[in-house]
């Protein structure tokens, strides 16, 4: 494995990419790479409340959100990777075993990888799973640039807000 897990039971959201980049793996944080935009949009769409480094990773648990990758074996760019490094039915088990609120694959390849499909949209996906709501946002990365827009992420921190706002007493 070369990034832990952050899971915990009843989070509200774990994020799942496909693999650590070489930058992660080096710095043995997630997100790492000088320009991946991960951290700065949890902060922008208000799933933090501050603006994290990569090697505080950990820390997202506190705020009520979890981490993985649905391969845990091996590291780099998605045209990198081998397609059976990819775990898919262990990330399903997983989720069973936390049961999150809400799952996000930050990536259209992680969503695919995820369904099966050869296709997928960013958003709300139509699918739960174990009850939680699946979402698609775009990639974070500096190398899907040209893919990014915010708008999905800030569907995602809106439905976040809306389910730490209903557990409020």
């Amino acid at each position: 494995m070369i990034l832990p897990d952050v899971l915990a039971p009843g989070l509200d959201l774990v994020l799942c990419g496909t693999a650590p980049s070489r930058a992660s793996k080096e710095a043995a944080a997630y997100y790492a790479k000088p320009g991946n935009r991960f951290w700065p949009t949890l902060h922008l769409v208000g799933l933090t409340p501050r603006l994290l480094k990569p090697h505080e990773y950990p820390e997202v648990i506190g705020y009520g959100l979890g981490l993985t990758d649905l391969c845990k074996t091996e590291w780099g760019s998605d045209q990198e990777l081998t397609k059976h490094c990819f775990d898919v039915s262990g990330f399903v088990a997983k989720m069973d075993r936390y049961r999150p609120a809400a799952v996000a694959f930050d990536s259209k390849n992680a969503g695919k990888t995820f369904f099966r499909r050869a296709a997928v949209q960013y958003g709300l996906q139509e699918e739960t799973l174990f009850g939680a709501a699946i979402f698609i946002v775009p990639s974070p990365s500096g190398r899907a640039r040209s893919h990014w827009d915010t708008a999905p992420w800030q569907e995602l921190g809106e439905f976040v807000a809306r389910r730490r706002a209903a557990r409020r007493p």
